[in-house]
């Protein structure tokens, strides 16, 4: 009922920015955070950045300063701005949704994921 869809992904040469959005749609009643997650070849899938409501937000140290997550106009939408790209930032990008149900009971929410690629 709930889905979780990832845009932006794509091929971008070390130095440049790409700008991911995720949407969430669907009966929930709040979400509590969002968050990035990526994943390369032959790595564990490892946390990028999050940010709660409210404005909090977290990143990994290897993006920090570089990386910037946010909520967009839709209250269901979020992004993350990519800036200053380096290869090892190549993986899958998957966006996480936490929050809660009419009743009140923690759900999450994965999306599928987009391609990243950085690359001369």
């Amino acid at each position: 009922q709930v889905r979780v869809v990832e845009s932006g992904g794509g091929l971008v040469q070390p130095g440049g920015s790409l700008r991911l959005s995720c949407a969430a749609s669907g009966n929930i009643f709040s979400i509590n955070f969002m968050g990035w997650y990526r994943q390369a070849p032959d790595k564990e899938r490892e946390l990028v950045a999050a940010i709660i409501n409210g404005g909090p937000t977290n990143y990994a140290d290897s993006v920090k300063g570089r990386f910037t997550i946010s909520r967009d106009n839709d209250k269901n939408t979020n992004s993350l701005q990519m800036n200053n790209l380096k290869p090892e930032d190549t993986a899958t990008y998957y966006c996480k949704i936490g929050g809660l149900t009419a009743l009140r009971s923690t759900a999450v929410y994965w999306g599928q994921g987009t391609q990243v690629t950085v690359s001369s």
